[in-house]
Formats: C-alpha cells, structure tokens, sequence
C-alpha cells in the first residue's frame, strides 16, 4: 500500500485579519467625504490604513487612479467569508491526514525500549490508533496480573478480540479479573467470552453501579480515560496514582456480583439475559428462583423483570408471566 504523502512544511497563506481600528476610522473618513476620497489628500502617516482598505477591499481605486472609492462592507464580508471557509476546509483536510502521514514515526518510536520515567513525566496521552498497540504490548509484558473496569456495551468483536489478547496472558500464569456492568448479558457474546475467560482461570463479574474505565498491568502501568469519547487514552506509571486506581478497583469488585457464565449459557446463547429470564418466568418460576437457576443476583433479575414488563406494558408480574406465555395484554 502505498504511504500517503506528508504534509507541506510551507504553511497556505492565511486568511485576512480583521480590520484594525486606524483603518477602521479611515473607512469612515471616506464615508463622510461621499464615498470618494483623493490620493492626495490622504495623510502620509495614513498611507498604511490606506493599503490595508485596499488590500480588504473596501477601498477601490477608479478609472484614473487619482481617487479611492468606498465598497459595500457587506459584499466584502462575503468575500472574506468565502475565503476563511476555503481556508479552514483545506486546514481540515490537512488535520485528517496527519495521523495517516505521521503513523509509521509514531509505531517506530512507541517500539523503542525506555526505562522508567522520572515523577513528573509519568503521564502520556495517546491517540485511538495507538491504544489497541500499546494495550496488546502491556498485555505481552504482563508477568503477575490485569485488572480490568469496563462500564460500557463493547460490540461482538471486541470481546473475541479481548479473548485472544487475554488468554495467553492466563496461559502464562498471571491472574485476570474483569469488571462489566449487567447491561452486558444482553449481547451473547459478552456469555461466551466470560464463560471462556473463567474456564482458563480467569474472573470476570457484573456491578450495577457506575464506575470508571480502567486497565491496570502488574500494579505498575494504568490505562484510563483521556476524552469522554475515549478517543485518547492516559497510559499512567507514577505509582502512587497507579495504587490509587487498583484500590478503587479493588473497593468495586468487592461489591460485585459473581455469576455462573456456564449456567448463563443454557444451551441457547443466542437468547438475551432478558429473554432467559421472561422464559422462565413464563415457566412459572419466582423471581428468586429465576436468579437461582441463571446464577443472577435477585437485584439483577429484577433489573431485567423492569425492562421487560416495560417492553409488554405488563402492570404486574403474573400479567408479565401471561404474556410471555403468549396471552394477550389485558385492556
């Protein structure tokens, strides 16, 4: 593939300033003349607002060129307009081709071996097309344990992608334990994943409560949040502020919810958590029976019961049961 082309070092001529206020009050001058003003009579020490009207547009010069004529300001304001437009899109089209054109330097000098930065440079901000790199070069380097918070809805993908990254991290010995939040059962993936990452040793449970995103490596290298679009990422090595996102991690998995993935499975993993727990309710069972028989808490299950009896407009939870049996909704 061919690499595109870097940017010109020679920056496009900008757009025009504004007007100053001597050459605003020049522009006025003339307005007060009629509109027309001789060369001659415009000052020596004004022959610099003079070029300026000029070079804006709002001065002319007439047939002879012995006189300045006023224009329009608004038809100058389009025109300048239609330039700074022109400017800022072709700066733009320049902005998007910065990652692609400076790419390569940027993986040659993330592959490059640094000791330990000094406290007080501890910090870097990467960009989105370097986080997937340097998250799957700690997950390399790993030696002892990863610690993941992840409060979002990740896509099918991302959870195959995760399980090829972590498992031969557990291969290796090291310890995984994964925060999500419940909203994940609705995606099958996210059940074969969890079920797969606890068979090779792995952890991974579910807290209904808000909590930040966050990687921790071996209590040495932390990864969060730099955008609220998590386009940039913090890669964080002081080690105190390290300790201080294991431990809000730690406080986190201690409330959570550990869960039987296998039984969450049921042999029918295309079905949602929500749709496993109106089945069972159709079937009859109670509330506390359903979580029994999905390893669910009983405040999860009811998380799902609320959705569900939003979805079918049921008052109660026997009219839920009815019309996940197939009744019809009562009028």
């Amino acid at each position: 593939m061919t690499e595109p082309a870097p940017p010109s070092a020679t920056a496009p001529a900008a757009a025009p300033a504004p007007i100053g206020e001597g050459v605003r009050r020049l522009y006025l001058d003339v307005l007060d003349a009629g509109g027309r003003i001789a060369a001659r009579a415009v000052p020596a020490d004004r022959r610099t607002d003079l070029d300026e009207l000029l070079r804006t547009g709002l001065l002319v010069r007439d047939g002879m060129g012995e006189s300045y004529l006023a224009v329009d300001p608004r038809f100058v304001t389009e025109t300048l307009g239609d330039e700074m437009n022109a400017e800022a899109a072709r700066l733009l089209d320049r902005a998007e081709g910065l990652p692609a054109a400076f790419d390569r330097l940027i993986n040659a000098y993330d592959s490059v071996p640094r000791p330990m930065r000094p406290l007080g440079a501890d910090v870097q901000v990467i960009g989105h097309q370097q986080i997937r790199g340097r998250i799957a070069r700690l997950c390399s380097d790993c030696r002892e344990e990863v610690l993941t918070a992840d409060p979002g809805q990740p896509a099918a993908a991302a959870f195959e992608s995760s399980l090829r990254q972590e498992l031969p991290v557990l291969g290796r010995g090291c310890r995984i334990r994964t925060l999500h939040r419940p909203g994940v059962l609705g995606e099958p993936a996210a059940i074969h994943y969890a079920d797969a990452l606890t068979t090779a040793g792995g952890e991974v449970r579910l807290l209904d409560e808000p909590f930040q995103r966050a990687l921790v490596f071996d209590r040495a290298v932390a990864v969060v949040s730099a955008a609220e679009d998590h386009s940039r990422a913090a890669v964080i090595t002081d080690p105190a502020t390290v300790a201080m996102i294991a431990a809000g991690f730690e406080r986190d998995w201690a409330r959570a919810e550990r869960v039987s993935w296998r039984a969450m499975l049921d042999h029918a993993p295309s079905r949602t958590a929500a749709d496993r727990v109106g089945r069972l309710l159709a079937q009859g069972l109670t509330q506390r029976a359903v979580a029994t028989r999905l390893g669910l808490s009983e405040r999860t299950v009811a998380g799902h019961i609320s959705r569900l009896r939003e979805r079918h407009g049921a008052d109660t939870l026997f009219q839920l049961g009815w019309l996940m049996r197939g009744g019809e909704p009562r009028d």
